[in-house]
């Protein structure tokens, strides 16, 4: 059974007997809190105070979650977004067999029309590295606006422009936290294993010569072992300073996703010798490097985002943000707010 069809089955007879195997909410509760959380503890200090300040980071954290909280609000709903949270590579790395990693387009349409050549869609193998990259691009565009504000409260021709300025990026900010911490949700399933893999729940039927569990381990490994088993304070420590990539946010995406893949064989051979059992220290360690890679990617993705939105267009016609920062444009309501 396809892993919508799972969810939708729980919730037919309601979330009470949501059968435990089904899996889809991606890290607990606590994962991702940890996740989203720890990701924006890390942020260095070049990074604006609004979104480092102790009441913002517990707010990141909280809504870390919510992607998984919003499941069941209806079958359109679900349908569209439940996808997104995980995609179904091949033990070679490709989409279903069908579309390397390496090799994506760039829109989910070119995407969706390549697997269905394949006899595959979007929605049945997913497209969690689209759910990354798409909020990426977003948070860029909120910190580019936030930018292209705070220069336009210097520069404001009378109190009154000053005034809308002001308004309008106390709405950014709010926006932005809004955006950031749900986004960041998508970075924690990035890094569970089983939201990257065909064998999301149970190895499955391929071919099994290490005679992997086809058991459901999906739900008990990301959810309860992590919240009996783990510590929050261990996984921060995994997280080190920011070290720039200098690359894409599309290859950043793959690199995370593949490291993530090349982590499902360990998996299933931890829990083959006994390691997901309750305290033992292999399967503690191989969980909580897990979830600090999902942060440290969450608080690189959100670095990368800060620094490329000195070179985002805003308002309309558009202006690059470097062109208002250093002078040349000066910033109107009428550029950022135009009929």
């Amino acid at each position: 059974m396809s892993r919508s069809s799972l969810l939708a089955l729980g919730l037919s007879f309601g979330l009470a007997i949501l059968p435990p195997s089904a899996p889809a909410w991606a890290w607990g509760a606590t994962g991702h809190e940890w996740v989203s959380g720890i990701a924006a503890e890390k942020l260095p200090d070049t990074l604006p105070a609004f979104i480092r300040t102790p009441e913002a980071i517990a707010e990141i954290a909280a809504m870390g979650r919510e992607l998984d909280r919003s499941k069941g609000s209806g079958k359109t709903h679900d349908a569209e977004r439940d996808p997104g949270h995980y995609v179904d590579l091949a033990d070679d790395g490709t989409v279903e067999g069908i579309l390397p990693l390496a090799n994506l387009p760039v829109t989910r349409e070119e995407y969706d029309t390549l697997l269905r050549a394949g006899g595959k869609t979007q929605y049945k193998a997913g497209y969690l590295p689209y759910s990354l990259v798409d909020g990426f691009q977003q948070l860029r565009k909120d910190f580019a606006y936030w930018r292209a504000l705070t220069k336009a409260i210097e520069t404001a021709a009378t109190p009154e422009e000053r005034a809308w300025f002001e308004a309008d990026r106390r709405l950014r900010e709010k926006l932005t936290l809004r955006d950031l911490g749900v986004w960041s949700h998508y970075g924690g399933d990035a890094s569970q294993p089983l939201h990257v893999s065909v064998h999301y729940n149970g190895w499955g039927n391929y071919p099994n010569p290490e005679g992997y569990t086809t058991k459901k381990i999906h739900a008990y490994f990301e959810g309860e072992f992590v919240k009996r088993n783990l510590s929050r304070a261990a996984v921060a420590a995994e997280v080190g300073p920011y070290q720039p990539c200098g690359c894409s946010i599309e290859d950043k995406t793959k690199a995370l996703l593949l490291a993530s893949l090349a982590q499902v064989g360990p998996l299933y051979t931890l829990e083959k010798d006994g390691g997901f059992k309750r305290g033992d220290q292999r399967g503690v360690a191989f969980a909580t490097t897990r979830l600090a890679a999902g942060a440290t990617a969450v608080r690189d993705m959100i670095v990368m985002a800060w620094e490329e939105s000195a070179e985002t267009p805003v308002g309309y016609p558009m202006v690059n943000v470097r062109d208002i920062e250093s002078g040349k444009v000066r910033t109107t309501r009428e550029l950022l707010g135009a009929d």
